[in-house]
């Protein structure tokens, strides 16, 4: 997994609406490049790309508030064309490892019935626990 350094929100970007597409992410969607450059370059957020074998294949988006020492998983996911290799189980453990580098309290993530079928049990079997259940219709 690596850092992006410097911050490029073309590789932020990319990763929100490929990943996205099948998860209904579209709150980013209409974000200019001002938008998108304004928020890679705040110093709450670090990015990280996992590579296989060269090639790029998920992110993460970390956002830690050094108040509440806590970091929110703001965005995350693999690219479909590498699903099922077992780089999402370790996406994570990465994200949870460096998020406890930084002086972490605790860790959270937002996710629904869009993500993956397996994200929810990715998260709990990296100890990850349930702190609200809501469900919403239109």
């Amino acid at each position: 997994m690596e850092l992006t350094n410097p911050k490029d929100f073309q590789l932020n970007k990319f990763f929100y609406k490929n990943i996205g597409k099948n998860c209904q992410w579209v709150d980013r969607l209409a974000w200019t490049d001002f938008d998108w450059t304004k928020y890679v370059s705040d110093e709450k957020l670090f990015t990280y790309i996992l590579k296989n074998k060269g090639e790029i294949a998920g992110y993460s988006e970390i956002l830690f508030n050094k108040d509440t020492r806590e970091v929110e998983i703001a965005y995350f996911g693999i690219l479909e064309e590498y699903f099922g290799k077992k780089l999402g189980g370790y996406l994570l453990s990465e994200a949870i490892k460096f998020s406890f580098s930084l002086g972490c309290l605790r860790v959270w993530v937002h996710t629904c019935s869009l993500d993956h079928k397996n994200a929810l049990l990715n998260y709990q079997s990296r100890g990850m626990k349930i702190f609200k259940s809501e469900t919403l219709t239109r």
